[in-house]
């Protein structure tokens, strides 16, 4: 049972609101650096094999942090409470910021980056106590609405720190994020009411000690769902490393252009991904299956479009059109892999799913990077309308199982 019948809706709404803050300033704040390690990376070092791997290590190790723990943090957040995770996280945030600015050391920084997502990873326990204050069949948009936050921060942290980095150095933006994150921190602390971890449902009288209880996958979609999820997010970081180099060659566009078309794809799904979650919100998963097929069919044709055309207009207003239907997506599916385990595996199983999504994304970039080497540019979104094909094979064969399934199979909702 969620615990968002112990906390009155008004309540509910304000603490969503916070939460939807907290992880905007907190990720703006990590994202001010983002777009300008290479920048930094390059005036420490004069050995172009150290840069090459550095300019990859420095955004990978903090992915690769959250696939080796997220999991295990949810394990804890599940056992002590996941506010406590939270706090953890942001302060995790805070000194790794705080050392990235006061170290000028390449090994050093690879580490304190590789650290930041071992011990900070704050979006899983975020999501899992948004989860615990929200009533259950709200989920999609309690995900639409932290994923929005995200996306926000990063187009604004982005923004903010070029403006630091035009009239400072690298050490303040590093330094102003430490201190946002310090912020976040105390205000998660003192403002956010604690939600007492729920117990995992007594093992029935009749289980005998050679019998376990049903695990996290026995019995649940969970692996065919975060297959589905890893798949098109793999096919959305597909572009991700030739997406500047695609625009400015076939369109011959300005660098404005270009940052015009990154950002719409944010855009569509910022506008779009509350409506969405509203959209599911009472459905069921055979029903949000169904649809999320032609969501996904949409993706491929719009896709082929922007590999296609020559127009940068078309190309423009396609990526918008893309960004919305992604709002469909990662929000919905997320809200169905949290009810595949009951309240007591929150913090658990939503950080199996931040794990996969990291992968995904790190797999994406790669592949999307050896592809565009291998074959050229020209068939870059050739690739991304291939990897969304393949996604329609587990999203079929989930629809198919809930087909099938009994009526009279015990949900593990909340």
């Amino acid at each position: 049972m969620s615990h968002a019948g112990a906390i009155q809706g008004s309540s509910v709404r304000i603490l969503i609101y916070l939460l939807f803050a907290i992880q905007l300033i907190s990720m703006g704040a990590m994202e001010m650096s983002g777009p300008f390690w290479p920048v930094h990376l390059r005036g420490l070092t004069s050995s172009e094999s150290l840069f090459s791997f550095a300019s990859i290590a420095v955004y990978v190790g903090p992915m690769l942090g959250i696939i080796l723990t997220s999991a295990f943090w949810g394990r804890i957040g599940d056992r002590y409470g996941h506010k406590l995770m939270m706090i953890r996280a942001l302060a995790g945030l805070s000194l790794t910021q705080l050392g990235l600015a006061l170290f000028s050391d390449i090994w050093v920084i690879l580490l304190l980056r590789f650290l930041q997502g071992a011990f900070a990873g704050y979006i899983a326990p975020a999501q899992a106590y948004g989860v615990s204050i929200e009533a259950p069949s709200r989920r999609a948009r309690l995900f639409a609405i932290l994923q929005i936050s995200t996306n926000v921060g990063s187009l604004l942290g982005a923004v903010v720190g070029g403006l630091i980095l035009d009239h400072a150095t690298f050490f303040w933006i590093n330094l102003i994020a430490a201190a946002l994150c310090a912020v976040c921190t105390v205000v998660a602390a003192v403002t956010l009411p604690n939600v007492a971890p729920v117990k995992k449902p007594a093992a029935p009288q009749s289980t005998t000690p050679n019998q376990r209880a049903p695990g996290l996958w026995q019995g649940t979609p969970l692996l065919s769902l975060l297959g589905v999820m890893g798949i098109l997010l793999l096919a959305r970081m597909l572009p991700q490393t030739s997406f500047s180099l695609y625009v400015s060659s076939v369109f011959e566009v300005s660098n404005s252009v270009v940052g015009l078309c990154y950002g719409l794809l944010a855009l569509g799904f910022i506008l779009s991904a509350t409506r969405w979650s509203r959209y599911f919100e009472h459905r069921t998963q055979q029903d949000t299956l169904q649809r999320i097929t032609f969501v996904v069919i949409g993706c491929i044709g719009l896709t082929a479009v922007a590999g296609l055309t020559r127009n940068p207009v078309v190309f423009v207003v396609a990526y918008f059109i893309w960004g919305v239907l992604l709002g469909a997506t990662t929000p919905v599916l997320m809200a169905l892999v949290s009810k595949t385990a009951d309240s007591s595996r929150q913090g658990h199983v939503l950080g199996i799913a931040q794990s996969t999504a990291q992968f995904a994304s790190i797999a994406g970039i790669s592949a999307g990077g050896l592809l565009s080497q291998v074959y050229g540019l020209q068939y870059t979104y050739l690739f991304v309308c291939l990897a969304y094909g393949v996604a329609l094979v587990p999203i079929v064969a989930l629809r198919y199982r809930a087909l099938v399934m009994p009526p009279s199979q015990p949900s593990h909702g909340d």
